[in-house]
């Protein structure tokens, strides 16, 4: 089987292309025109075509996917505006599932985000699932999420369309040694320092090569075509467990500036009635002082990944202090054998 992964080379890509190689599918690497593929150790690897293509434009899609058996959609655009991350991700959505559906290649894995859910609805402690609701005030989100949002339903349209084999996965903090320091945790403050925001929230991570062969399992698992399955490890430390793990593999950690969960909430709210009430919901506050953002990271909830154990039959490799030792590691972890 070929398969075609784009954001072949993004920090998940690149796992997911060794994971395949690993499996020994054939693999069409689609990559940015100007990538250096000369980083990966399986670069000239007989069973990889690197493809370099840009996802904003419909040209040269219909004739890649001229072989291709099943598509894994990876890229997407998390930096910029609005139109920066709309043109990186839904756009580029819209030219594959256009080509895709010209070329007669019907089954594809999506990988979108728990930055879908609507966090701010949700008590704290409540189990966050599948059916756990979608946001329903987008605008008071990141770009990030709107866009992921608006991705989902082009899928979606795309199944009930042309009766695709479309299987939806919803990772949640993916983390490993290009991402340990991440938004989970709090926000960084200039050189070396960091506003630690809570302690004892359960995190819903996924370490990248656990999320690696997840997706990868989709692509043979008949009982998760039509699904949409979230990606969490079964191991999910706190917030305070996670940063223990990291100071103490960390030469030198930038220093923690912690804030109570309780109290960084209460300042939001203020800050967020004094916006709509005084400043006509115009000002632009920084994120952290967002509630629909801020809950969105620090939210005190709890995680369930019973449907992919189910649906997948995964089964996450590395436990949380494996993890780790491998992010910090000099192994080459891209290793195809």
């Amino acid at each position: 089987m070929k398969l075609l992964i784009t954001g072949a080379s993004g920090f998940l890509g690149k796992y997911v292309v060794a994971e395949a190689l690993r499996q020994g599918y054939e693999v069409q690497a689609v990559v940015r025109p100007m990538t250096d593929v000369s980083q990966f150790s399986w670069f000239q690897d007989p069973r990889i075509e690197w493809v370099r293509l840009d996802l904003r434009s419909q040209q040269g899609w219909i004739e890649t996917l001229q072989t291709t058996d099943a598509v894994i959609h990876l890229a997407a655009v998390k930096a910029g505006d609005f139109y920066d991350q709309f043109a990186g991700t839904v756009v580029a959505t819209e030219n594959l599932l256009a080509a895709m559906a010209q070329a007669h290649v019907f089954k594809l894995i999506v990988t979108s985000t728990f930055s879908v859910y609507d966090y701010l609805q949700m008590k704290a402690g409540t189990i966050l699932d599948e059916q756990a609701p979608l946001e329903q005030c987008p605008d008071d989100r990141d770009e990030y999420a709107r866009t992921k949002l608006i991705q989902e339903d082009l899928i979606r349209q795309f199944e009930q369309k042309y009766q695709a084999q479309v299987t939806i996965l919803r990772p949640g903090m993916i983390y490993g040694r290009e991402c340990l320091w991440h938004a989970l945790l709090g926000a960084e403050l200039g050189e070396n320092r960091w506003l630690k925001i809570g302690g004892n929230a359960t995190l819903p991570m996924t370490y990248v090569e656990n999320c690696a062969e997840a997706i990868m399992t989709a692509v043979t698992a008949e009982a998760a075509i039509g699904q949409t399955i979230n990606i969490v490890d079964d191991e999910l430390p706190t917030q305070n467990e996670y940063i223990q793990g990291l100071l103490k593999r960390t030469d030198s950690p930038p220093k923690l500036i912690p804030v109570s969960w309780f109290a960084m909430k209460s300042i939001s709210h203020l800050a967020w009635w004094v916006r709509e009430t005084w400043l006509g919901g115009k000002a632009r506050l920084p994120g952290i002082l967002v509630p629909a953002k801020l809950y969105a990271r620090f939210n005190p909830l709890k995680y369930s990944n019973a449907l992919a154990h189910e649906l997948l039959q995964w089964q996450p490799r590395y436990c949380f202090e494996t993890s780790l030792d491998r992010s910090y590691s000099a192994e080459d972890l891209l290793q195809v054998e």
